[in-house]
C-alpha cells in the first residue's frame, strides 16, 4: 500500500519546514506568524461563505483578500536573509509583498461600505446577524495576527512595512463589512450599553 501524501511525519517532533527547507520549533514567532495569517484567511473564507447572496462587490473583495492572505503567508514562511535592522534604506531595497493597488482598493472599499451604513454614533458590539458576527470574530484574528507579525519582527526578523499597513487596513475593512452586513440584511446593530 501506497502512504498517502497527506501526512509527512516530518514534523511530528514539533517542527515544520519554512519555504526554502529550512527546519524550525512550530511555536516559533515566524510560525505563530504565519500561522495567524492562515487563520484570518480560513474566517474570511467563513465570512465569504455568509456573504454569498450578498452584492459582487463584497464577494470579489473578499476573493481578493484570501489571495493577498495567501501570499504574506507565504512571505512570512520564507527567513529574511538574516538582515535583521529595519530601515528606510532596506524598505526601498526590499519589494514590496503587497502591492500597492491591493491597499488602494482594499480603501476604496471601506470608503463604499462605510457610505452606505447609517453614522456611527455609539460603540458597536460584535454580533447581529450570523455573518457579521463571523466577520468581527475576523477582525479579532486579525488584530492577532497583526501583533504576531509585530512580534515576528521583534525578534529581529525584517518585515516589509506594507504588511503591517495591509493587516492593520484589513482589520478596518472587517469592522465595517460587519457592520454592513448587517445593514444589508436589515439586522440592527447592537449598541453598547455603558
Amino acid at each position: 500500500m501506497k502512504k498517502s501524501l497527506l501526512y509527512t511525519r516530518t514534523g511530528d517532533a514539533g517542527t515544520t519546514s519554512l519555504i526554502g527547507g529550512q527546519r524550525i520549533a512550530k511555536n516559533s514567532p515566524r510560525v505563530s506568524a504565519y500561522g495567524s495569517v492562515d487563520e484570518l484567511n480560513a474566517m474570511i473564507g467563513l465570512v465569504q461563505a455568509h456573504c454569498a447572496d450578498m452584492d459582487n462587490f463584497v464577494t470579489s473583495t473578499l476573493l481578493t483578500i484570501n489571495n493577498t492572505l495567501f501570499n504574506i503567508g507565504a512571505y512570512l514562511a520564507t527567513p529574511s536573509d538574516d538582515v535583521t535592522i529595519a530601515s528606510p534604506a532596506k524598505d526601498e531595497e526590499s519589494p514590496s509583498p503587497i502591492a500597492p493597488e491591493l491597499l488602494s482598493e482594499l480603501e476604496h472599499q471601506i470608503d463604499l461600505l462605510d457610505s452606505s451604513v447609517p453614522q456611527l454614533r455609539q460603540f458597536v458590539l460584535p454580533g447581529g446577524s450570523i455573518g457579521a458576527a463571523h466577520a468581527h470574530v475576523a477582525r479579532t484574528v486579525c488584530r492577532r495576527a497583526e501583533r504576531d507579525i509585530l512580534t515576528l519582527a521583534d525578534t529581529g526578523a525584517y518585515v516589509h512595512p506594507a504588511v503591517l499597513t495591509y493587516i492593520n487596513r484589513l482589520s478596518d475593512y472587517l469592522f465595517i463589512l460587519a457592520r454592513y452586513i448587517n445593514h444589508f440584511n436589515g439586522h440592527p446593530e447592537i449598541t453598547w450599553k455603558q
